[in-house]
């Protein structure tokens, strides 16, 4: 499961690298290429909130198959595409399609032992976060020897394998055929957020600590360029120091279910707000960026694996929905980290960065005070 995540989730972040190769090819003006990534971010965005939750509606087990099946569809569409408005469309698809991962952590959360099921999701979500981190890597790498639609073969080539892999070895769904309709189900989601109070915390603080994460990363580029006149392929090495969250996931799952949620929440907030302050006080030497990233990545880790196990405790009926509302949420304050750093680096720089990560962590810190955590995770 896993690695099933990495290899799916790595699909939305192809286009990045490849941006001005695709350009090329296209003869498009840089903005309408960004836009181009901009609609598989919003593809994954209608795929949260329409595609996930049919995790409560159908077993997960075929519908996982059936999604990487698209995926792959998807995939070969981009290879294919001849021209700009083809490949739009493919990558819409191939970010509705890059859901997966959200439909496979429930089912993870759902098949784990309730003592070890922080434990287990924090093992997936470190999957999830390596193919994050290396599928732009995989990505640029290719398209500096092949041409860029060969990536998007060799994707589909993998993802074929995978999904034979899961045919074969993912366990079957066994929770029964639940009577619910499509519509009706996505209709609930918003009274889901409004009457449970533990999802409303965690979908408040994944809100707030990915978008601190995002307000370093959409403008890093930048101030690298501006501090030590680096660029962007230096930004990319930077997120390497990613790992270090790869490698705390399991152990933050393992703490969650031996201590508290709430302990590891705190400590998320602690991590990240140390970072930024790093930023501020010293982020003009690199060693001070290279400590504050490694903390706010660990910051972001203890917020999504606490959170995640959080979520995937409650009803497990309802569990896609739960994590649809969570990760919409999640995404959500995503984009508007990216959207009040890049005004606030060009109306104050750096400091106007650092501001806006402040004005998140208020936000959480009075999420975390008002409504709270549970101080252990149920046991249904």
């Amino acid at each position: 499961m896993a690695v099933v995540t990495g290899v799916i989730v790595a699909n939305l972040n192809f286009i990045q690298p490849i941006e001005n190769l695709i350009a090329t090819e296209f003869s498009l003006s840089k903005s309408v290429v960004g836009a181009l990534a901009m609609v598989t971010q919003l593809g994954y965005a209608f795929g949260l909130l329409l595609i996930v939750p049919l995790g409560d509606i159908f077993d997960w087990y075929h519908l996982i198959q059936v999604m990487m099946v698209l995926s792959i569809g998807s995939l070969l569409l981009a290879y294919w595409a001849p021209n700009a408005g083809v490949f739009a469309v493919a990558t819409t698809l191939v970010g509705i399609t890059s859901v997966v991962p959200q439909i496979i952590i429930p089912y993870a959360g759902y098949l784990a032992p309730s003592l070890q099921r922080g434990k287990v999701l924090g093992v997936v979500l470190s999957g999830l976060l390596t193919g994050i981190l290396l599928s732009r890597s995989f990505s640029g790498l290719l398209g500096s020897i092949l041409p860029w639609q060969d990536i998007y073969l060799i994707a589909a080539v993998i993802d074929l394998v995978f999904l034979l892999i899961v045919h074969r070895y993912l366990p079957h769904d066994a929770r029964g055929h639940q009577d619910l309709r499509y519509w009706p189900v996505i209709r609930t989601l918003p009274q889901l957020f409004l009457h449970q109070r533990a999802l409303r915390g965690s979908a408040i603080n994944g809100f707030c600590l990915f978008g601190m994460s995002n307000v370093l990363w959409s403008t890093l580029a930048f101030y690298l360029a501006a501090q030590y006149h680096l660029g962007s392929s230096v930004a990319g090495l930077l997120g390497l120091l990613g790992i270090a969250g790869v490698l705390a996931a399991p152990w933050i799952g393992n703490l969650v279910d031996q201590r508290s949620p709430r302990l590891t929440i705190g400590l998320s907030m602690v991590l990240s707000g140390l970072a930024f302050v790093i930023f501020w006080l010293v982020g003009f030497w690199l060693i001070g960026l290279i400590v504050g990233i490694i903390l706010l990545d660990l910051g972001t880790q203890f917020s999504q694996v606490s959170n995640q196990a959080i979520v995937q405790s409650l009803n497990r009926q309802q569990s896609s929905r739960n994590n649809s509302v969570f990760m919409f949420s999640y995404f959500l304050g995503g984009s508007l980290g990216t959207l009040a750093a890049t005004w606030a680096w060009s109306q104050a720089g750096w400091t106007g960065v650092c501001l806006v990560a402040a004005a998140f962590l208020v936000v959480a810190l009075l999420g975390h005070l008002i409504i709270g955590e549970p101080e252990t995770l149920t046991t249904d």
